[in-house]
């Protein structure tokens, strides 16, 4: 015990107690995390932002941690509820069980963690690593423009991956229609549908076209890379097999892998909340698909329509339809297509009938700030309904490998719907043929 005789002299004493103490547990991340929690008791640990605030800034759109178990994408700011920061990842269902988010208060200088919420999604069909939000709540009176994740409530931030916090400032539509797809794998070279897809989406009212891109043929990058600089389409890079075994399957039990269908779950919902603030609406569907209006001339139109039948309506599922590219016409049979590799959609307008026994899949159009959670085939958890759109009103044109393929032509059904944009689809797409391809 210190016994202080003259008041002047135990206040220097003191003083330098206290220093002595600072000065120990910056030295010691123990005992620099009992003391902080006594002063921000709102914060696990702390410390001054020069010295925990720097991390390694994440370059890449999948970022495995250490556990080799979980895998970042994005971080996006979500204040539908509550003032949270959401984490679309990719987790081991059972090996991972608690992640910690580590943000960065700039005004207060501070580091504070909180404990993650991981909400594995329900569509996981067997395969042991599926899409996770990880969620966090964020600390009061502070905005946090980074977060890093980690397995433990302490350590040297210095060492952690520091991502972004998108969707941080609210922000004015730039797009009525985003249409994301996912996954471009396998070498993709269907160059000539590809195109024809994408100037169909542009005539329809799309003006953005995500990519989530594994691989394609040196063909398909110069076209990928026209509508780069074109500004239509957004290509994310999309290395899955880099860091899990991946299937091509939509089921573990087709392909006993880590995770089905190169991760495409967890693409789409990155790509809904990438493009929360940004579009009005999201459409899911793949490449060789089309969500062809039979009643109106574009999507605007449909939408406007369909929103005003179904208030309070986010999610809008549009019925698969399979137009078997093994069954074409003489008509519109361009010579200079003919050297590009892919179908010619123009060629193919008959489509399977319906199977009374089996259940036509779905796409989406969706409000993306009434999404949660989203799967392929249907939203997992959304604050809006969902409604089913009748085949009269709109259907999926899915140009690709028949299903019922021993039926005669006879049984098809003859469905020239989409000769009805011929005309601007064929100007068009020979503009980009004429700039990438031909």
């Amino acid at each position: 015990m210190i016994h202080c005789g003259k008041k002047n002299i135990c206040g220097v004493v003191c003083i330098l107690i206290f220093a002595s103490i600072l000065i120990c547990s910056w030295k010691d991340p123990q005992l620099q995390n009992k003391i902080t929690r006594k002063i921000f008791p709102q914060a696990t640990t702390a410390g001054p932002a020069g010295q925990l605030c720097r991390g390694k800034s994440a370059q890449n759109a999948i970022t495995a941690l250490k556990d080799n178990r979980t895998f970042i994408i994005a971080p996006y700011f979500d204040d539908r509820e509550s003032k949270v920061t959401r984490v679309i990842g990719i987790v081991h269902h059972e090996d991972v069980k608690e992640l910690y988010c580590w943000f960065c208060c700039q005004p207060h200088r501070k580091i504070y963690v909180s404990k993650a919420k991981i909400d594995v999604h329900s569509d996981r069909f067997g395969f042991p690593y599926g899409a996770a939000d990880i969620v966090c709540l964020e600390p009061e009176n502070c905005d946090p423009t980074h977060v890093s994740i980690h397995q433990f409530p302490h350590g040297n931030i210095d060492q952690l991956p520091r991502f972004e916090i998108k969707n941080r400032k609210a922000e004015t539509f730039s797009v009525d229609f985003t249409v994301c797809i996912s996954a471009m794998f396998g070498n993709y070279n269907n160059v000539l549908q590809f195109i024809q897809s994408v100037e169909m989406y542009k005539i329809l009212g799309a003006q953005k076209v995500v990519i989530y891109k594994n691989n394609c043929s040196h063909l398909m990058e110069k076209v990928l890379k026209f509508y780069v600089e074109e500004g239509t389409v957004e290509v994310i890079p999309w290395p899955i097999n880099s860091h899990l075994k991946v299937s091509s399957k939509w089921h573990f039990s087709m392909d006993a892998k880590d995770i089905g269908y190169y991760g495409q779950i967890t693409a789409l919902n990155d790509c809904i909340y990438r493009n929360m603030q940004k579009s009005k609406f999201v459409v899911l569907n793949d490449a060789d698909e089309i969500i062809l209006p039979c009643k109106h001339p574009d999507w605007k139109t449909m939408m406007h329509n369909l929103q005003e039948q179904n208030p309070g309506t986010g999610i809008f599922l549009f019925e698969n339809h399979i137009f078997p590219e093994t069954v074409s016409t003489d008509a519109f049979n361009i010579s200079t297509w003919n050297t590009v590799p892919g179908v010619n959609i123009l060629q193919h307008v008959h489509r399977e009938p319906d199977r009374k026994e089996v259940f036509n899949p779905r796409k989406m159009i969706v409000d993306p700030r009434k999404v949660l959670q989203t799967s392929v085939h249907s939203v997992l958890q959304s604050y809006g309904n969902s409604v089913n759109v009748p085949m009269d009103v709109a259907l999926i044109y899915h140009c690709r490998a028949p299903l019922q393929g021993n039926l005669p032509r006879e049984s098809l059904i003859r469905d020239t719907m989409l000769w009805r944009y011929n005309s601007s689809l064929i100007t068009n797409v020979n503009k980009v043929l004429n700039q990438t391809v031909l």
